[in-house]
């Protein structure tokens, strides 16, 4: 700036006949002393602070200079190259070929780490003797900082953040609390814990790239299992499939017998020894053509087979119909009669919102509740409407309140994947319902302009690419597991199973007898007014017989 300063003055008093008016931003005529004064310019040459100075005729840049290039080192700042228009870049030979060694910042530090409880990141240490310092705590969050420490080369002292929150801005104060709270205050160097990086959080405070990703899903009771009832046979289809099928049984037959009567080749001389008898027969009546789609159905065929090329295309296409039906319904069928049904009132986050008989919630100042509590998504905006009317009910304090709450009522607890991943391994009572509501990340958090978040960030990405992060989630993670999710023998088919089967049978038979019955009733009442009526011909004949020769009697007896 001084040489800069300088190089005017000495311009302007090479020249005193230049005089200085005012000028206007918006006039767009240029001073009429402006090419002289840029001449006055490029012809200094003189030695200022900044070396050499000298500027290019033509265009007007500055010429003989050179640029140091400078590192910032923790010890002050460090020569490392020279840059110049003629050259370019030239690095010391001392920056050559070497390799940045990420401990030296970081070695022979001691830190201070806010941490926080919650299984399995930190958990208290389980142990018949006193302990105390870092050794009272284990999980994996203590596993990941250990390994920290062994690249970097600081030693670290654990606290356990003093109000148990994560971190979250109050709407009104605009404070923050929790861990994030701490390292703003420069009470903690590191946050190492379940510490979801999101975007609030990164306005007030640094985060190393992930250490795990992970997502938000619902943890959920598993539902009472339910034995299939005596009429599960009609399980594989649903009502409505029934009630289509027997349309089209219905529709199918009434439209067989319509068009056979109307094709003329669906119609036969009863009497082929006679070719020139008038009289023809069909035999797809309205009740053959309804016994006719029953056999179908039920795959056992019937005598009546269709002759005219109409009919037999709805045959095929009915045949068709059947063989589909009867084959999906066949494939579900084992399953509906030997697997016990779990039937749960939720089946994802759609379900949770268009409901309110099975409460739902968050931990209390987490990013769970933040997510929800700033999303756009309708359907995540209407859930958070319902935990927010009900926040004294719903909110939990921390992971293992909201996990003792679903084992105890009815109540769905939205958490992170990773959380539900591991209470599931222990406890076979509760499952993950759905998919993942969101996609987010854990880091470790750092005070604002930090210069340990770099060297952080490089150590995780060494421990990713050594695979040591999967072994200590597995480590973690993997639990016992549940002994029915193990694959088992078949259930051997009870009355409960298809006892159905026998009743629909015992019915059809009831209706046989009823109905042959009603046809001997029938028929006996059709065969006694028939013969009835014979009778009173036969009487009635006779009497005419008698009235006719009697009289022809009297009148011979009267001539005599």
């Amino acid at each position: 700036m001084y040489d800069a300063v300088h190089v005017v003055a000495v311009a302007v008093q090479q020249s005193p006949q230049i005089t200085v008016s005012s000028l206007q931003c918006n006039r767009h005529k240029p001073w009429r002393f402006g090419n002289r004064f840029m001449a006055l310019i490029k012809e200094a040459h003189w030695d200022g602070l900044t070396g050499r100075i000298s500027f290019n005729k033509s265009n007007g840049l500055r010429t003989d200079f050179d640029l140091d290039v400078i590192s910032l080192k923790e010890e002050g700042l460090e020569k490392i190259g020279i840059w110049d228009p003629s050259s370019g870049l030239n690095m010391t030979d001392n920056q050559r070929g070497k390799t940045i060694n990420v401990s030296d910042s970081l070695s022979n530090r001691s830190l201070i780490v806010s941490t926080i409880l919650e299984e399995p990141y930190v958990m208290f240490k389980k142990s018949d003797t006193p302990l105390s310092g870092n050794e009272r705590f284990e999980g994996f969050c203590i596993d990941l900082l250990r390994e920290l420490a062994s690249i970097l080369g600081f030693t670290y002292e654990l606290r356990l953040v003093e109000d148990g929150k994560y971190g979250v801005q109050d709407e009104n104060s605009g404070q923050w609390n929790g861990m994030v709270r701490e390292l703003m205050d420069h009470r903690a160097d590191l946050a190492v814990a379940p510490l979801a990086i999101t975007y609030v959080r990164e306005k007030v405070i640094d985060f190393s790239k992930p250490f795990m990703t992970l997502g938000i899903s619902i943890l959920y009771r598993k539902p009472n299992g339910t034995n299939p009832g005596v009429f599960s046979f009609l399980s594989p289809l649903s009502p409505d499939i029934w009630m289509y099928i027997l349309l089209a049984y219905l529709g199918v037959s009434c439209v067989l017998f319509v068009i056979a009567r109307f094709s003329p080749y669906e119609w036969y001389n009863p009497h082929p020894c006679n070719p020139d008898s008038d009289v023809v027969e069909n035999n797809f009546t309205l009740l053959n053509s309804f016994w006719f789609g029953v056999g179908a159905l039920m795959q056992q065929g019937s005598e009546l087979m269709p002759k005219a090329l109409s009919t037999r295309i709805i045959g095929g296409i009915w045949w068709f119909f059947t063989l589909i039906i009867i084959s999906s319904y066949t494939a579900n069928l084992a399953a509906f009669l030997t697997v016990e049904r779990m039937e749960s009132p939720i089946d994802s986050a759609d379900d949770l919102a268009k409901q309110t008989k099975v409460e739902y919630g968050v931990v209390e100042d987490g990013s769970t509740m933040s997510f929800f509590k700033k999303t756009k998504i309708s359907t995540y905006d209407k859930m958070w409407e319902f935990m927010s009317s009900r926040r004294h009910s719903v909110m939990v304090r921390s992971i293992e309140d909201g996990i003792h709450r679903v084992l105890t009522s009815d109540y769905a607890f939205l958490t992170e994947s990773t959380t539900i991943e591991f209470v599931t391994q222990r406890n076979c009572n509760l499952t993950q319902i759905g998919g993942l509501i969101d996609s987010k990340a854990y880091g470790v958090g750092t005070p604002m302009g930090s210069p340990f978040r770099d060297k952080i960030t490089i150590a995780i990405l060494q421990l990713q690419e050594e695979g040591k992060l999967h072994m200590m989630k597995e480590k973690w993670w993997r639990g016992n597991g549940c002994p029915e999710e193990e694959s088992k023998e078949a259930n051997a088919l009870g009355v409960q199973n298809i006892g159905g089967i026998f009743i629909v049978l015992a019915a059809g038979l009831v209706l046989s007898i009823c109905v042959a019955v009603g046809e001997f009733l029938y028929k006996s009442k059709q065969s006694a007014q028939l013969e009835k009526a014979q009778w009173r011909q036969r009487d009635k004949k006779r009497e005419e017989f008698c009235c006719h020769h009697g009289a022809k009697l009297d009148f011979n007896h009267h001539l005599k």
